[in-house]
């Protein structure tokens, strides 16, 4: 009965290799969560194989997929009944499977927050009730907005605090520094505090953003992840932490700025559209940073 399920499932697909998937990553393009390197480093962190399916129409490959089981990888559903509940954390990740703009392969391996991009290129594509946020352009914010937090940051450094980038720093470092500012903020620890270190070395390469200092100490930070596929940028804002005993200076926001606009320039000197992701809307301060853009599931 399985087998005939699976059968289901993959007909028109065909197994293939890892270096085969990457390629088609690199040819289609994706997201930060389903990068090659993102998929094998957290599936090896997990000890669960992944299964990579391709689809080819008259010997032209036109889709590929990473699987878990009848799920996607990286899947929160086969980690906890793997019993490995919250061993990473990608957040509320935007998923963009590598295809080509036309395909309309049918999916058929269950996934959530699948990107509006994949429209056209997969069928079988649910809305989903909840929305992403993803980050406004720097003109899509009040002039007002983007003085105070021009303003807000100079209050910063005036009073000592300065802004690292996160490359200054070893992945234990940044690790300790998170998970600490994370408890402070949220008074619970972070999801996949206890393997956070050895995540952050997997992916180091893709880490960007700044770690925010007062007074030597660090005061806010930020998990970001950014990949380049061939037609946009992909970010992904995971999660974060503050110090609130320096609160009067809003450093969750002022990071939040820099790290946006960094990344806005980024993409704009590549001349790429930008993806910057802050995983669901479910919270305010969201509102404030982002748009709502639809997403689906299978």
């Amino acid at each position: 009965m399985l087998n005939r399920i699976k059968g289901w499932r993959e007909r028109g697909w065909h197994e293939v290799d890892a270096a085969a998937y990457a390629q088609a990553w690199q040819r289609f393009g994706g997201s930060v969560a389903t990068h090659p390197l993102v998929i094998a480093q957290l599936a090896d962190l997990a000890e669960i194989p992944v299964r990579y399916l391709a689809w080819e129409e008259q010997g032209e490959l036109k889709a590929a997929i990473p699987t878990w089981g009848r799920y996607l990888a990286l899947s929160k559903d086969v980690l906890k009944r793997a019993g490995k509940k919250g061993l990473f954390d990608l957040g509320n990740a935007e998923l963009i499977l590598p295809a080509a703009t036309d395909a309309q392969v049918p999916l058929r391996h269950a996934g959530r927050y699948l990107s509006e991009l994949n429209q056209g290129r997969f069928a079988n594509l649910k809305p989903q009730v909840e929305s992403l946020a993803m980050a406004r352009t720097p003109e899509d914010l009040s002039k007002k907005f983007r003085y105070n937090q021009r303003r807000e940051l100079r209050l910063l450094e005036e009073a000592g605090g300065q802004v690292r980038p996160v490359t200054d720093f070893s992945s234990a470092e940044l690790a300790a520094m998170y998970c600490d500012l994370f408890q402070r903020r949220w008074t619970f620890p972070a999801t996949g505090a206890e393997r956070m270190a050895e995540v952050l070395e997997r992916l180091r390469e893709l880490l960007i953003g700044s770690v925010l200092f007062l007074d030597g100490a660090p005061i806010a930070i930020q998990l970001v992840y950014r990949v380049e596929a061939p037609e946009w940028i992909s970010v992904e804002y995971v999660n974060g932490g503050v110090d609130p005993e320096t609160k009067a200076f809003s450093p969750g926001s002022v990071l939040s700025f820099l790290n946006t606009q960094s990344a806005w320039e980024d993409a704009r000197a590549r001349n790429k559209p930008l993806r910057f992701s802050f995983g669901r809307s479910d919270r305010e301060y969201k509102d404030r940073w982002c748009n709502p853009v639809p997403v689906f599931q299978v």
